[in-house]
């Protein structure tokens, strides 16, 4: 693991060791955590030891300010920090490069994908959040019909950000190959000990997807 730090992206790079799997891997954080969570950085360990090279980043937001939210009107310069880090990861793996995050940096991935298509080949999205809590109407959904990119989803079945019911339904408007994972008793904090089966689901899903 190494230090990681060129224009608006900021973090850890580790290199697995061996025979790797000529595939990369970004993640970044929520709202109101870093790159250091422990969640990302089980997930960190154990893709690496998986064959990934893992560039877990802090988005440009929590760069500039080390406790509180993002700014609602400057998330376009925290996708701008997450399409660099893409651009990093695909220098190491040209082949293939998944994107993704807890909450807030999952949410901006998928926006950002949606934006720009052929930017990875694979999302991994670690609680979304579908809407504020007790604000079902308030639907974070606008950008899914246009989602290219094949996406995993990993959701707690008592997040308050979205039910599994709910988020089912929303997720019908990505035109892409998606698929959800259900956490039974886990909410929207994921817990770190969930890595080894966030990393199967992944390996599950990035296989079909390439067939």
């Amino acid at each position: 693991m190494k230090r990681f730090e060129c224009d608006l992206v900021r973090g850890w790079l580790h290199e697995p060791a061996g025979n790797a799997r000529r595939q990369g891997i970004v993640l970044t954080h929520g709202a109101g955590s870093n790159c250091e969570s422990p969640l990302l950085q089980a997930l960190a360990a154990e893709f690496c030891a998986a064959g990934y090279h893992v560039l877990r980043c802090d988005l440009p937001y929590r760069q500039e300010r080390p406790h509180g939210p993002p700014f609602p009107a400057a998330s376009a310069r925290d996708r701008e920090g997450l399409r660099r880090a893409a651009d990093a990861m695909r220098e190491l793996t040209p082949e293939h490069v998944t994107l993704g995050g807890h909450s807030y940096g999952g949410r901006q991935s998928s926006m950002l994908a949606a934006e720009a298509p052929e930017l990875v080949e694979m999302l991994l999205l670690l609680s979304y959040p579908l809407h504020p809590p007790r604000k079902p109407e308030q639907l974070r959904t606008a950008h899914l019909g246009k989602i290219q990119t094949p996406a995993l989803f990993i959701h707690g079945a008592r997040d308050p950000f979205g039910s599994l019911e709910e988020m089912q339904a929303a997720l019908t408007a990505i035109p892409a190959r998606h698929h959800i994972v259900a956490i039974e008793k886990a909410g929207h904090e994921l817990r770190p000990e969930l890595a080894p089966a966030i990393l199967r689901e992944t390996l599950c899903f990035a296989t079909v997807s390439n067939k």
